[in-house]
Parts: C-alpha cells; sequence; structure tokens
C-alpha cells in the first residue's frame, strides 16, 4: 500500500480538516498501513497545532475524531500501545503534545490507559518532560501535569518510581505555586496542586503497603511533599491557602479525599501544627461543619475521613487557643451526628459515634476535665481505630463520582412532590364540573398563551403553581336596621298646646325679644328662661335658627325701629308669673 504521510502541504485551515479526514478514512488492513496512518495522523495534528490548533479543545477534537474512527474502534489496543510507546520515545514538543492529548482523552474514557501507562513506566517519562518543557512550552507542560495527576490516581506507583521523586522537583512545584498566585482561577494554577496532592497520597498507599505487607521492599519512602512543608513551609502558604479554597468548591468525592488526607499529615505532624493561618483555618472549620451537616446518611467513608481531620485540627493547631471559635457551633454538629432527639431515623453505626466522641473529649469543647470520656484504643484493630494513617490511605473513590449534597436531594424532592401535584390539581382546575357561574372567567392572557403552546414549533409553556381551589365570596347585604331599631326614623308626632304652654312660649319669645333689643352681644349670649319663669343660666352656644336670618337691609330697618320706638317694658322678675 502507498505511503500516507502527508506529501500536500495544507495552506489553510479548511485543508487541514480535510487532509486529517482522509487519513482517518483510510483502510488499514494491514500493520503497515495502521502504523503510516498513525504517523501521517500524528505528523498532521502536530503541524498544526501552531497554526490552525491554538486551543486546547481543537487538538481534543483530533484525537476523538481518532478514537471514534475505524482504526480505532478495530484496532484500540494496538493503537493505544503504540502512542503509549510515542510517548516513551518522542523528543519533539509539537508530536508530544498531540500524544499526551490523546491519552488524557482516552484515558478519562477508559481507565485501562492510565493503568497501561503504569506498567509500561510511563511516570518516570512524565517525571523527566516536566522538569525539562516547563520554560519552553508552557501548553505542553500544562497538559503533562494534568495527564500525570490522572495517571497516579488511578493505579499505585511502582516502588521503584516513586523513590524517584526528590526533593528538587517537589520544591520546583511548589515554587510554581508562588510564581501564579495571583491568580486563583487559572487552570494551571489548580493543575500543580493536583499533582502534589495525589503524590502525597502515593506517599500514604505506600507506607500502608510496607505495615501490611513485610514481604516488600525493605527501603522506606519519605514522603517528599510533608518533609518539604515541615521544613520550608512558611515560604509555600500559597499551597496551603489554595488546598482550603479548593475543597471548598470540590464537589468530587475523589478530590475531597486526598485533600483531606493531607490535611490529615499536616495536623498530625508536630513541625506543620501551624502551617495554616488562623483565618485560614476558621475557613476550613466552617467548611467542614458546613460539609458534614451536607453529607446524605449513605456517604459513610467521606462522613469517616472528615471526623478523623477534625479531631487533630480542633486539638494541634490555633484553634485549641482561646478565643476558640465557634464552640457552640461545633457542640451542635456533634449532638446532630449522635442522633440525638431524632426517633424517626436509625441510629448512626458505631464506627461514626467513635470518632464523634474522639472530637467530643477535645478538652476545650468539655465544660468540665473530669468528665472527659477516654476512648479505648487498646481493643480495637489498626482498622476499627481510625486513628493511623493506614485506614485513611486506604480510602479511594472512583475519580468522577460527585457528592450528593442532602440539600439538592431535598430540593429535587420538592420539585417532584410539587410537580406530581401539578399533575394532580391541573386536571382538576380545568374539569368543566368545577367552574361555577361566580368563579368562572375569561382571561385573554390564558386564551393566548393557549392558542401559542398549540404553534407549531414553540415550547409549550410550564403550567403554574397548584392553588387551593376556594368559593368566590358574594359582597354582604347592607343591613336596613341597627341593633334591632329601623333605620328609618319614625312619624313625627303632633303636640297639643295648653293655654299655659303657649303663654310661657309667648313669655320665652319676648324674652328673648328684649335682650337682644337691649344690647348688641345679647344676640351670641343670653339669659334662658324656662317655661315657670326661671333664669337657668348663659347659653355658651346659641342654636341654628330655624329659619335663615334677615337681610342685612331688613336688620337695619328692624335695629331703627327699635331705636324709635324703644320697649320700655321691664324683664319679669323671678318667681313671677307673666300675665295673661
Amino acid at each position: 500500500m502507498a505511503d500516507l504521510e502527508v506529501t500536500e502541504p495544507v495552506e489553510n485551515e479548511q485543508q487541514f480538516w480535510h487532509a486529517l479526514n482522509g487519513i482517518l478514512s483510510t483502510p488499514c488492513p494491514t500493520p503497515e498501513s495502521l502504523d503510516d496512518a498513525l504517523r501521517s495522523w500524528l505528523e498532521l495534528v502536530a503541524t498544526g497545532r501552531d497554526r490552525y490548533l491554538d486551543d486546547e479543545d481543537d487538538i481534543a477534537t483530533c484525537s476523538q475524531q481518532l478514537r471514534v474512527s475505524s482504526i480505532f474502534s478495530q484496532n484500540a489496543d494496538y493503537v493505544r500501545t503504540q502512542i503509549i510507546y510515542s510517548l516513551l520515545q518522542e523528543d519533539e514538543y509539537g508530536p508530544l503534545h498531540v500524544i499526551s492529548n490523546f491519552l488524557l482523552l482516552d484515558g478519562r474514557a477508559d481507565e485501562e490507559t492510565f493503568r497501561c501507562m503504569v506498567n509500561e513506566g510511563c511516570f518516570l517519562r512524565l517525571l523527566e518532560l516536566i522538569k525539562s518543557c516547563g520554560d519552553h512550552d508552557g501548553r505542553l507542560h500544562r497538559l503533562l501535569l494534568e495527564l500525570m495527576y490522572e495517571m497516579s490516581r488511578i493505579e499505585k506507583l511502582p516502588h521503584q518510581d516513586l523513590a524517584q521523586v526528590d526533593d528538587e522537583f517537589v520544591i520546583y512545584l511548589f515554587q510554581l505555586i508562588e510564581a501564579f498566585s495571583d491568580d486563583v482561577d487559572d487552570p494551571y494554577h489548580y493543575a500543580v496542586i493536583r499533582v502534589l496532592l495525589v503524590m502525597n497520597e502515593q506517599y500514604m498507599v505506600a507506607s500502608a503497603s510496607e505495615a501490611v505487607d513485610p514481604t516488600g521492599p525493605v527501603t522506606h519512602i519519605t514522603n517528599r511533599v510533608v518533609k518539604v512543608l515541615s521544613l520550608h513551609g512558611p515560604y509555600f502558604r500559597t499551597f496551603g491557602e489554595n488546598i482550603i479554597l479548593l475543597l471548598n468548591r470540590a464537589t468530587e468525592t475523589s478530590l475531597q479525599l486526598i485533600i483531606l488526607k493531607l490535611l490529615y499529615l499536616l495536623f498530625t505532624t508536630k513541625a506543620t501544627y501551624e502551617y495554616f493561618y488562623t483565618n485560614d483555618l476558621r475557613v476550613l472549620l466552617d467548611v467542614i461543619i458546613r460539609n458534614l451537616l451536607d453529607l446524605p446518611v449513605e456517604m459513610n467513608t467521606l462522613r469517616h475521613t472528615y471526623l478523623r481531620v477534625l479531631a487533630p485540627l480542633l486539638s494541634h493547631t490555633q484553634l485549641s487557643q482561646p478565643p476558640h471559635y465557634k464552640r457552640d457551633q461545633i457542640l451542635s454538629l456533634l449532638e446532630i451526628l449522635r442522633g440525638s432527639g431524632s426517633v424517626h431515623f436509625l441510629p448512626p453505626e458505631p464506627t461514626t459515634l467513635r470518632l464523634v466522641d474522639r472530637v467530643a473529649n477535645t478538652p476545650w469543647l468539655v465544660d468540665d476535665e473530669a468528665i472527659l470520656r477516654p476512648v479505648s484504643m487498646g481493643s480495637l484493630t489498626k482498622a476499627q481505630s481510625g486513628s493511623t494513617v493506614n485506614v485513611i490511605a486506604n480510602v479511594h473513590e472512583k475519580p468522577g463520582i460527585e457528592t450528593p449534597s442532602r440539600k439538592s436531594n431535598l430540593a429535587r424532592e420538592l420539585r417532584h412532590e410539587q410537580e406530581d401535584a401539578e399533575d394532580t390539581v391541573g386536571p382538576i382546575i380545568g374539569s368543566p364540573a368545577h367552574d361555577t357561574p361566580e368563579t368562572t372567567t375569561t382571561n385573554p392572557l390564558a386564551s393566548n398563551a393557549t392558542e401559542g403552546s398549540k404553534a407549531p414549533g414553540r415550547r409549550k409553556p410550564s403550567p403554574p403553581p397548584a392553588r387551593r381551589l376556594r368559593a368566590q365570596k358574594s359582597l354582604p347585604i347592607v343591613p336596613k336596621h341597627r341593633h334591632g331599631v329601623p333605620i328609618s326614623p319614625p312619624p313625627r308626632p303632633t303636640p297639643t298646646r295648653t293655654t299655659e304652654d303657649s303663654t310661657c312660649a309667648q313669655g320665652d319669645r319676648d324674652g328673648v325679644a328684649v335682650a337682644s333689643s337691649s344690647s348688641p352681644t345679647a344676640v351670641s349670649v343670653a339669659e334662658a328662661v324656662s317655661g315657670d319663669g326661671k333664669v337657668s343660666g348663659l347659653v355658651a352656644k346659641k342654636q341654628p335658627p330655624k329659619l335663615p336670618p334677615p337681610r342685612r337691609g331688613k336688620l337695619r330697618a328692624v335695629n331703627s325701629m327699635s331705636t324709635l320706638h324703644p320697649v320700655t317694658e321691664p324683664l319679669p322678675q323671678t318667681g313671677s308669673t307673666p300675665a295673661a
């Protein structure tokens, strides 16, 4: 078969994708033709990396096209092995970038790729490339860090490979974090942090294996990550700040576990008790309290790891010094984890209760030190004690699994219940049997929405939330009586006057007339004379007249007449009766 290497130059991006499709669509019946196709694909993508593939997603698209092609589907193991061998032998940065991108994409889809890389010794090759290309190709350097992280958290590294990591390489990674400390959202920044976290996990697994398997290698492996922080911790505090921030944001269970493993070692190693700032420790305590309260019942492994970290955090760090931070919240958390006062749920398992008691025995959490309850560790095995590094080192979770949240689960259940209620209440609301003349109305907006939902290509709007049906209340009737008495006034009776009453009334009118003619102020204040001729006093406010007052012209005429013809008849004396 003719050689498939690229002979025609690619002048633009359209020709590049056309040439790539041509290479991947060519049948390869023999191993030689398959090798030629792989070389042509690698050379074409490496050439177009700096010209047409500026984004990492573009290179990932080229790798994905190889994975979905017939070349890979029919010869997956052979293609994967050839590309791994190319990683071990290639020296050019362009092809190494393409190879690393494919292995990272293929390994995330199939973990067997990472296991093959570990068995073929790719860890030492990645260690060498990360040291050499950091100052020459930043894109390749970041990709190699991600590849090392993904590969190392899937498979345990061989003892001889892990022993090749020296203090210089670990210090180099810490220095990279300090150099990029201004941007915590940089993906390159977190790639370095994840490599240090997974290397610490590998050291813990190797230490646990030495304790379990006495026939293993005699040489003890030093945890280089904890060693560098013990000796040069004050120079690399940015790493500590960022792992707390990473734990606060992490939703993946495996990432939380590897962070907690390092925190446990730092809080149980005397040289790193005070590695973190006090404010960072308080933030960490807030994160642990929140996550413990939010974990579902079935997440026992992660809950136990949080409790194992919480005990030395409260006992060995600056949080043990007064003023004690959130003491009441911690005690409330421990009561909740014990299941106190909860009769509707199953009691917590013995491991949870034992770890809760260990945290509760922190001296500054107990009011009286005489009531400290000692936790007996002699009768427990290493797997049961929970205080050894081996238990935490052997805790693993499959990568990519998200940690469930109690709040999210509750919100999801409430949303499902609301949807079920809407499905049940919806037909009841739309049923004609429940539409009464008082409640049935015409809504033009609702009719328009119904017509729009029937139109083709238009999404049906979500139904409104369910509401309780209540009958419309009628307006109250205006009452025609008040407290049993009709409001309309009764007809006025016609009074019968006697001769004496009419005579007294005439005398009253004469007295009022004399008062009004004798003094100008008598109009506003006058003496009230009763029917028997007695003066009852002064009237402070005159009652309004039944007839309107006379006009000013007529008033002047009356005053002039009273001046010309004064009334000389005196007022009746007190106790006298008017003449008939």
